[in-house]
């Protein structure tokens, strides 16, 4: 089984229905834990997702399409504290603005996180919101450790949110406990933007982000147990880098186009399952991949954010889509 742990939230986005500069907000459901869950059992897999789940309206909603595509909430009683929500509104030159109003995604213990948490698991997936407090990185570092001595592969991917983080340099160093015993990160280059520059927004030439890269897969590699890193720049594609290969690949093409929204997770969940139907995620698999291997890896993860992108919000491909990509 896959197990995801992380938060799910409510998007509301804000769109303008007036001239009068009156908005309404739109929901949609996310996370970038509960989008990956998600992406992972439409690509065939059993799944479990490790998060609080409201009793409210919004909660409902959320639990809608994992039931739909078969992912299991590990934590079967529902919360009383309202739904996470995550509000977007955008300035007079479009320029996005978040809040972020936390509350049900937090309503955990580490005994009851600890009791979902299955016997038998073959991936941990951790990431999103977990080392943000750190109350709550204590937690998930233990179900972490605890899932790794049960015999699962660590995977992580850590969507660094800096306007949800008091104290960055805090924040950094909960982040590397979780590196210390993960075998696989994927980061975004926003991510590795903010992590070098204490959660300040800069743009970069493309020759400082590829300094940049090499610094930090670097740094990653000399962990304990981490293997592959995976960076991801966009519409620039995604590379991939071991001890001793590396490899890149573009994007697969949206068409039609919809939005980037969840792209990131399904990729991910498109390179944990290839990994795992190679048998990579064992001790050693990963850091054994040639470059050829990682390309392909690459590819499958490609074509599964590729496909994501048809659509307005985060809605992954089938395995069935996705292979016949793979065929064409």
């Amino acid at each position: 089984m896959f197990v995801v742990g992380g938060e799910s939230l409510i998007d509301l986005i804000s769109e303008p229905v007036g001239a009068d500069g009156t908005i309404r907000l739109v929901a949609h459901q996310g996370g970038s834990p509960y989008n990956c869950a998600i992406a992972l059992s439409k690509l065939g897999n059993d799944t479990g997702f490790l998060c609080p789940i409201s009793q409210d309206g919004l909660g409902t909603y959320l639990m809608g399409p994992l039931a739909a595509v078969g992912v299991k909430p590990l934590l079967a009683e529902r919360v009383a504290a309202p739904t996470t929500l995550a509000v977007v509104t955008y300035d007079d030159k479009r320029n996005a603005n978040y809040g972020f109003y936390r509350s049900a995604d937090r309503a955990f213990t580490r005994e009851g996180l600890l009791k979902a948490l299955p016997e038998k698991l073959d991936v941990f997936q951790v990431g999103g919101f977990c080392p943000i407090k750190p109350e709550d990185a204590e937690v998930w570092l233990a179900v972490a450790t605890e899932a790794m001595k049960r015999g699962a592969a660590l995977s992580m991917d850590p969507n660094v949110r800096p306007s949800l983080v008091d104290d960055f340099a805090g924040y950094v160093r909960r982040l590397n406990s979780f590196l210390d015993i993960v075998q696989l990160v994927k980061v975004s280059i926003e991510d590795l933007v903010a992590l070098k520059t204490n959660g300040q927004a800069k743009s970069l030439s493309e020759a400082e982000e590829d300094r940049l890269v090499e610094d930090y897969v670097a740094d990653f590699l000399s962990r304990p147990r981490l293997e592959l890193v995976i960076v991801t720049y966009g519409e620039r594609g995604s590379r991939a880098f071991t001890k001793s290969a590396r490899a890149e690949q573009g994007v697969h093409a949206a068409e039609p186009f919809g939005d980037t929204v969840g792209a990131g997770d399904s990729l991910m969940a498109g390179v944990l399952t290839q990994a795992q139907e190679w048998g990579a995620l064992k001790p050693g698999g990963l850091a054994a991949l040639s470059a050829e291997k990682l390309t392909q890896l690459l590819r499958f993860g490609a074509v599964v954010a590729g496909l994501n992108c048809r659509h307005v919000g985060c809605v992954p491909p089938s395995r069935a889509e996705v292979d016949a990509v793979l065929r064409g």
